[in-house]
């Protein structure tokens, strides 16, 4: 092989520059191009001598975090059905999609959870964008969209409740972490300035989806629980179980399989 057809990386100014050169790859994979492609066979030997991905008690995490992901969304469509679904209008499609988007941001977090090598940070991120831009936030922007509209059909004010608020509060959030997501790693992440700008802004992307989600099951927590439909229609222990218990336990598995190694910034 030609020397001129190998890409060398910057070499970094020091051990920490090394490190994060290193870790902080997932922006990369997607844009592969010819240099990427050269060196598949090296990727492959190297990864032979990377450390394990999981951690202790990470398996232990994901399959709680697994049931708590089937819990909401399939308890959450029960209770509606059995409603009298026919009398809900627009309604109807408000907690069956905010509970499948719940589902579908938590496993878009979880596929990057753990992901240390290069092949696993390519196929993690491609699933990720997948789950969060593609299948989840249209889920939650249409069942936000049709309480919308069910409130401005009955005539009631927007907004009125911590519920409503929260949830006013998480989709603009979103909006924001999408688009900051997307510009650390489309095109290279030439919003930012490329690598390793880009590099370091996905960080605080990291961080914020981390912070937005305990807000996203915060305002599950107050519709489920707390909503005069709810309190209604959904017996009490099933608000508990469903509502409470669930997405304490799917956050609590998030948590436990963080690598904070990967958010450092000073």
């Amino acid at each position: 092989m030609h020397a001129d057809s190998i890409a060398l990386l910057p070499t970094p100014a020091n051990d920490r520059d090394a490190q994060e050169a290193h870790e902080d790859v997932e922006y990369a994979p997607l844009a592969a191009g010819p240099d990427e492609a050269d060196n598949d066979a090296k990727v492959g030997t190297d990864e032979q001598t990377m450390k394990p991905e999981e951690r202790a008690g990470d398996t232990f995490a994901e399959a709680a975090a697994y049931v708590a992901i089937s819990v909401i969304p399939v308890c959450t469509c029960v209770i509606v059905f059995t409603s009298n679904p026919t009398s809900l209008g627009w309604f109807f499609w408000h907690p069956i999609l905010q509970s499948v988007s719940v589902a579908l941001f938590a496993y878009g977090i979880l596929t990057l959870q753990p992901t240390s090598r290069p092949t696993t940070k390519a196929a993690g991120l491609a699933r990720h964008q997948i789950f969060m831009l593609a299948l989840g936030f249209p889920a939650i922007f249409l069942g936000t969209l049709a309480i919308f509209i069910n409130k401005n059909v009955h005539g009631q004010r927007h907004f009125t409740t911590w519920h409503g608020r929260l949830g006013l509060i998480t989709i603009c959030w979103m909006v924001m972490q999408i688009a900051v997501g997307s510009g650390s790693v489309w095109l290279r992440g030439r919003l930012f300035g490329g690598n390793p700008y880009a590099k370091r802004v996905w960080k605080y992307h990291r961080l914020s989806g981390y912070l937005l989600f305990p807000l996203l099951l915060g305002t599950t927590h107050l519709g489920g629980v707390w909503s005069h439909w709810a309190q209604g229609h959904v017996g009490e222990i099933m608000r508990l179980l469903v509502y409470s218990i669930a997405p304490a336990a799917l956050l609590v598995a998030i948590l436990v399989r963080i690598r904070p190694s990967k958010m450092v910034f000073f």
